[in-house]
């Protein structure tokens, strides 16, 4: 099962895993227009290789969502092997400058729905024990960086809950893998803005940007061999290698202005 099934990764996890024969269940927000993703998919190759079961259009910004897609997969008499967490969103801006709703809103979608979710489709893996949960997370999980703070804590916040859940679903032959990618070439990165950085035209300079391709490559590798942890470019790599023993060399982050 892949959420947020109609985003950057969300697109590119479902082509690779088709390839490999993989059978899904895709889901996302009901303005996305997952019908349509589906219906493209239909009418390709990789359908021939994997299949799709089923598109499945909720909103999983609260737990009555959340409860609604796991109530709905009961109902096709499935039980996902692997749960990939991928819904996510961002914003852009000062704490101080961005409306609370937007980056509480931010918190369900990017922690609280994984949160949800394993806990649901976790208790199934125990009793068959066998299972995989992928919550990716970024490298903003490792570092904040100012304007993204609210976005930051969701991926913190992913980061620990993941390491806690691998720990208790091991003795049931369940597995967790993270995964931290860098700024890739998604949607994400024309995230909302506020406050200074609305009046700005500060971007994430395409050099430092990654291939989604490869993005999602290297997860499904790590799945595969079932990976901890990922970190899918050399960017992400190089981050948390400098943050975790080098922590010394952030501290110019604070001087970041829009």
């Amino acid at each position: 099962m892949i959420t947020g099934a109609g985003g950057g990764f969300g697109q590119e996890l479902t082509r690779q895993l088709l390839a490999k024969g993989s059978h899904l269940i895709l889901t996302d927000h009901p303005s996305v227009n997952l019908s349509a993703l589906c219906q493209r998919l239909d009418e390709s190759d990789m359908v021939t290789m994997g299949k799709v079961i089923a598109c499945l259009d909720i909103d999983l910004a609260d737990a009555a969502g959340c409860e609604h897609l796991y109530a709905a997969i009961q109902q096709l008499n499935l039980i996902p092997d692997i749960v990939i967490n991928n819904a996510g969103i961002a914003l852009l801006g000062y704490v101080v400058d961005t409306p609370a709703e937007r980056w509480e809103e931010l918190l369900q979608i990017n922690l609280l729905t994984p949160m949800r979710l394993s806990q649901h489709f976790a208790a199934d893996m125990i009793a068959r024990q066998q299972g995989h949960i992928v919550n990716i997370s970024s490298l903003a999980g490792w570092i904040a960086i100012p304007g993204l703070t609210a976005y930051s804590a969701s991926k913190y916040g992913l980061r620990g809950f993941s390491e806690g859940l691998r720990h208790e679903l091991a003795p049931y032959h369940v597995r967790v893998t993270t995964v931290y990618p860098f700024f890739s070439r998604t949607p994400i990165l024309s995230a909302p803005r506020f406050g200074r950085f609305a009046e700005s035209n500060i971007a994430v300079p395409p050099a430092l940007t990654t291939d989604p391709r490869q993005i999602i490559a290297k997860t499904i590798r790590a799945m595969e061999r079932n990976q901890n942890e990922v970190f899918p470019d050399q960017f992400a790599l190089v981050g948390q290698w400098l943050k975790r023993y080098f922590p010394v060399a952030f501290s110019w982050l604070g001087q970041i202005r829009p």
